[in-house]
């Protein structure tokens, strides 16, 4: 099989968590561009994405959950429905996730606990079902956790965003040492600064997105296709070797 066949995802099945907008949607567009099937998950419907994702030829399952609240059994009755639709699941990516600003000094236990519910501790989980369905149907499979430039930075006001950004890293790197050996590939991505909705306010202010710009070699914010690719590849037999690593895609913000 040449390398360019061997990025190809034809007939895999994908779980996209975020699936409506942004990040979510690009690399839900981007696995689909490559051949996958997708089941989109979002505390909305996705069905913008439903409708990008059927206009490339492939099929998509839209389920709304709330990630924040869900427990173990709610993530494995995900992952049952999309296996009862599909047949089979190949890929995770653990997509969605939250922010909440405010000082240290004052931050409240509420967006301590929401914060680390659905970016660190719903990662894990929905990460544990996926590998589990992986080994039960014996040939592997791929799961991409969302990191963050504050995967290594400490930032300012987000005490629990870098709590649990850090934590996606370091769990991407434990399961991986675990899952391995069943031909499970675990990694992880951390984006830089994106032009999604999440940032609207910080390029709509002229003077901080000077400075953040600034600071990026690249001259440029990211976008949802430079995040898809690194997903594609993530996903693709092409990566069948690399296990624990979080790939920056940050335009050389950490270079700098």
């Amino acid at each position: 099989m040449s390398i360019l066949n061997q990025f190809s995802l034809a007939g895999k099945v994908a779980i996209v968590t975020g699936s409506s907008t942004g990040l979510g949607q690009g690399m839900a567009i981007g696995l689909a561009e490559a051949g996958a099937h997708v089941v989109g998950i979002d505390y909305v419907e996705s069905s913008e994405t439903k409708k990008l994702v059927e206009d490339r030829g492939r099929q998509f399952l839209g389920v709304i959950a709330n990630l924040i609240t869900i427990n173990k059994a709610g993530l494995e009755q995900i992952v049952s429905d999309a296996v009862n639709h599909f047949g089979h699941v190949d890929i995770l990516i653990n997509n969605a996730g939250i922010i909440r600003r405010e000082d240290s000094l004052q931050f409240s236990e509420q967006n301590w606990d929401d914060v680390m519910a659905i970016n660190a501790k719903t990662v894990f989980f929905f990460s544990q079902v996926a590998a589990n369905q992986f080994i039960k149907q014996g040939r592997g499979g791929k799961i991409i956790n969302i990191a963050s430039m504050l995967s290594y930075q400490g930032g300012i006001r987000v005490p629990s965003y870098t709590a649990s950004k850090s934590a996606v890293k370091g769990i991407t790197m434990t399961m991986a040492n675990e899952w391995a050996k069943y031909n499970i590939n675990v990694n992880a991505i951390a984006p830089g600064y994106m032009a999604t909705n999440n940032t609207k306010a910080l390029r709509d202010d002229e003077k901080r997105s000077g400075e953040i710009l600034e600071r990026i070699p690249a001259g440029r914010w990211g976008t949802p296709q430079d995040v898809a690719g690194a997903a594609v590849f993530l996903a693709s037999d092409n990566a069948n070797y690399i296990h624990g690593f979080t790939l920056a895609v940050d335009g050389g913000w950490l270079g700098r």
